[in-house]
């Protein structure tokens, strides 16, 4: 009686000692990867362009045709890349030499899914019974597209400074499952996760880190040279390098990738 009383006892503090735990989560309206993917895409396709003519040149970045998500980053990213051109961002085009007109054709993700195996069956009346969907290895894939197109025009003269142009750039990100199991992940933007960043350049740059120097003055001639092209989505993905800096005479023709 004794070891059944002590039995029942700890069968009873371990029944009380017993509870349970939620944890309340949310999720954003946007998933941080659909943002990452538009990001990229902007970032590839702003990496595109040459902005070193503008360097010693008061600009105004003229952005009231830029109507798409994200508007607020592509802006940011292109006021990035102009002052790292040395360029002198005036505050409106009054104040400015030069204005920058930046337009958007297109940003966004999109969707593609394919499965190998067998598709949901609903089988018919006198059976009405649903053969549930079988996949033995299916894969999807997302993609971020970013189409920009910019041009310059002398604020006095309002006449165009080179030819302008648009650049295309694409970001993707695939999930790939087999029998159930994965996801196998893959993709440009899971790339760039994976790889250690690089600090942002501060006041002491680490050992390993580059710091930005002011780009030696533009003569006061110097013209904008035409946007760097990517015609198609193939084009982004076989770009080569920028070329070096361009020589001090002014050029104001189409100016196209180094054979």
């Amino acid at each position: 009686m004794t070891v059944r009383f002590v039995l029942m006892l700890c069968s009873a503090a371990v029944i009380a000692m017993t509870g349970c735990a939620s944890l309340k989560t949310s999720d954003t309206s946007r998933t941080g990867m659909e943002q990452m993917l538009i990001s990229k895409a902007i970032d590839d396709s702003l990496n595109r362009i040459d902005f070193r003519p503008f360097a010693g040149r008061d600009v105004f970045l003229d952005t009231q045709f830029l109507d798409c998500v994200d508007q607020g980053y592509v802006t940011s990213a292109t006021r990035h890349r102009l002052l790292q051109a040395g360029a002198n961002l005036a505050g409106s085009a009054e104040d400015a030499e030069l204005v920058c007109e930046l337009r958007s054709g297109g940003v966004g993700t999109d969707r593609s899914e394919t499965f190998i195996g067998i598709p949901e069956i609903n089988l018919p009346v006198p059976v009405p019974v649903a053969i549930p969907e079988i996949k033995f290895w299916s894969r999807t894939k997302q993609n971020g597209t970013a189409k920009l197109g910019v041009v310059a025009y002398d604020t006095k003269s309002k006449t165009i400074v080179g030819d302008g142009g648009t650049t295309l750039a694409r970001s993707e990100d695939t999930n790939t499952y087999f029998m159930g199991i994965g996801p196998f992940q893959s993709g440009e933007v899971r790339d760039s996760i994976s790889k250690r960043s690089r600090p942002v350049p501060g006041l002491a740059p680490l050992p390993e880190q580059v710091a930005f120097s002011a780009p030696p003055p533009a003569p006061a001639d110097a013209g904008v040279s035409r946007v760097r092209l990517a015609s198609s989505l193939e084009d982004h993905e076989t770009a080569r390098p920028m070329p070096p800096a361009p020589s001090p005479e002014p050029n104001f023709s189409a100016v196209g990738w180094p054979e």
